[in-house]
């Protein structure tokens, strides 16, 4: 059984914040939650996650996620911290990641694993520029001796380029024993996690390596600026997949997605588009450029067209959305329904068919099939104190500018005229009006402003 060590105990001061640093997100994930979704995909049998700065706020913030947490109350070095969780290891092998490096790849991992065999496994990387890594010192034969951290290192080692990414694996009980060697006579007066590569060497036990096939997996994020770096390269990842599931992206850089999406065939996504949570889109299905949909599904066929908002919503297939529509959870459109600019919509059922075109607001409404609703219409679904229900039935003509004050029902076929105000049940077919009678006063002038 593979056990995994996640360190997630360091203060992360150059953050400038009081939020633990691995609580920072990605993707509008926390950074420790990606590695802890990667360890899971490895088929872990047990996770362990050692934290220490910010007290309990970081396992109370990911209380939600089955792993065991493991206080270190002093940070005294990564030996120290993998020390800690040890005792806790059932598994006949260890591997150690961590909680604020958060784009490294199952695959990447099972390479390692994969090289290690029954022995050690480091992942290690070239660097063009290594300065802060620790350098791995190899013999003439290419065999591992140790990793050397840069404040220890000398001149002639500093110029080593293969750096240890500080991902390990081992077997636990050896890992165990060595971790109980461990001396903190450095320059960091630290327990150095990588120190047990020397001991391993020194012990018989080789220490086989992998790199990664990408070197912003192994990037770990101590500020604000590397951590939008590492969010633009995700972005890029989660953009490449979508390309290369046929989706038409017109600009790859300007998506940010925040979760889950999937697609079918033929998808066209405009610029500056944001995809939150999970989201189905069908195909052959358009969304315009500055639009935010969040956990809805959207069906075969739709035109969202731009500065529109869709949020925990089903959008039926062949249906419009916008511009600068606000779909708000609760929604279903059942199908080529017109949902036109400035028109919000809350917990509402919309028919196949209809259309709100201009201005309006529909809420805890029930519409039925080819309902024309005109511009400025508005369901006043709330008395100040609860919610009411209103139900238009199919067929129905809604004139403009025209108030349904719920509860209130509004029957097949009906039609209510331009700037009615409806309080009462309108029988089908019938034609409701609320208008006062027009007045004109022939001659009348308007006023004029008295000179001072």
């Amino acid at each position: 059984m593979l056990s995994v060590v996640i360190l997630a105990a360091g203060q992360g001061t150059r953050m400038r914040s009081a939020l633990p640093k691995v609580l920072h997100v990605v993707g509008d994930r926390p950074l420790l939650e990606h590695v802890i979704s990667t360890a899971r995909e490895l088929g872990a049998g047990e996770i362990h996650v050692v934290y220490g700065h910010g007290g309990d706020a970081v396992p109370k913030a990911l209380a939600h996620l089955n792993v065991n947490w493991v206080l270190q109350e002093q940070q005294l070095g990564t030996g120290h911290a993998v020390a800690q969780a040890i005792s806790h290891v059932k598994g006949e092998r260890v591997l150690v990641l961590y909680g604020d490096v958060p784009l490294i790849s199952a695959a990447t991992l099972k390479r390692l694993i994969e090289a290690a065999g029954s022995e050690v496994g480091l992942l290690t990387v070239e660097l063009d520029d290594p300065t802060g890594y620790g350098r791995i010192i190899r013999d003439g034969s290419g065999k591992v001796l140790r990793n050397v951290e840069q404040k220890d290192a000398n001149a002639s080692e500093l110029w080593v380029r293969e750096v240890n990414t500080g991902f390990l694996t081992a077997p636990a009980a050896k890992l165990s024993d060595w971790l109980g060697r461990l001396r903190n006579d450095n320059a960091q007066g630290e327990y150095y996690l990588t120190d047990v590569l020397a001991m391993a060497v020194g012990d018989g036990v080789a220490v086989n390596t992998a790199a990664p096939a990408d070197v912003h997996e192994v990037l770990g994020i101590n500020n604000k600026r590397q951590l939008a770096e590492i969010e633009r390269h995700y972005q890029r990842i989660q953009a490449t997949a979508l390309m290369d599931a046929g989706v038409t992206l017109r600009d790859p850089a300007r998506l940010d997605v925040r979760g889950q999406v999937s697609c079918g065939r033929d998808v066209e996504i405009d610029t500056n588009v944001i995809l939150h949570g999970k989201v189905n889109i069908g195909s052959n299905t358009k969304i315009g450029p500055n639009c935010l949909i969040i956990n809805s599904v959207i069906g075969d066929g739709v035109e969202i067209l731009a500065n529109t908002v869709i949020e925990e919503a089903e959008i039926g297939a062949g249906s419009r959305v916008g511009p600068f529509a606000r779909i708000r959870p609760g929604t279903v459109l059942a199908g080529d329904a017109h949902i036109g600019n400035f028109v919000e919509i809350k917990k509402s059922t919309v028919g196949l068919g209809s259309k709100i075109n201009h201005l309006s607001y529909v809420g805890d409404a029930t519409i039925g099939n080819q309902v024309n609703i005109g511009a400025g219409t508005i369901t006043c679904n709330y008395d100040g104190a609860n919610k009411h229900q209103t139900i238009i039935e199919d067929e129905v003509f809604v004139g403009s500018d025209s108030q349904l004050v719920a509860p209130v029902t509004i029957g097949k076929g009906a039609t209510i005229g331009a700037g009615a105000t409806i309080t009462k049940n309108v029988a089908p077919g019938a034609l409701a009006l609320s208008r006062t009678p027009q007045a004109s006063r022939e001659g009348w002038k308007r006023p004029t402003k008295k000179k001072s």
